[in-house]
């Protein structure tokens, strides 16, 4: 990961945005009677080590220049208990978690922290498009005031978008 990013800042410098939307690793939605240590810790590290190590590569950068923006994406489980997501809402949650502090670590240090949780299956040239999905992005980043938010706005289990 590290020559990665290495590599970015080589060619383009200053790494002023980081939007990290993660994957839910190696195991399938998994309901909370069917979750093991395995599954929890193989999304646990595809989720939230997998952005505290992304962090780390901009984090010292940013703050330097007291600027910059780290934007993470997950799934509405990050926020409410979905059973049959249950493996993957227990990291999302903690990702989530994370977030927030770092909102609230960050703010007064220039650096704008967000958190968009999707409640849709992304379906290009719909109500879903993914360029909805970047405009709300966008709004948040121009704003830098909301550390979280919804798409659609309000979304909740019962309401997600098939």
């Amino acid at each position: 990961m590290a020559t990665a990013f290495h590599a970015i800042k080589e060619r383009y410098g200053f790494i002023d945005v980081l939007e990290f939307s993660p994957t839910s690793g190696n195991c399938p939605p998994t309901p909370a009677s069917q979750v093991t240590e395995e599954h929890a810790l193989d999304v646990f590290q595809g989720l939230v080590i997998a952005a505290i190590r992304s962090v780390e590569q901009v984090l010292p950068e940013m703050l330097e220049q007291n600027s910059g923006a780290i934007l993470f994406t997950t799934g509405l489980s990050s926020i409410y208990p979905i059973p049959m997501m249950d493996n993957i809402g227990i990291a999302l949650s903690g990702l989530r978690n994370y977030a927030h502090n770092l909102h609230s670590d960050l703010a007064p240090k220039g650096i704008y922290v967000g958190h968009l949780a999707l409640g849709v299956f992304i379906k290009p040239g719909t109500s879903t498009d993914p360029g909805l999905i970047a405009d709300v992005w966008y709004d948040m980043y121009l704003s830098k005031s909301v550390p979280e938010e919804t798409f659609p706005h309000g979304v909740t289990p019962e309401t997600i978008v098939w």
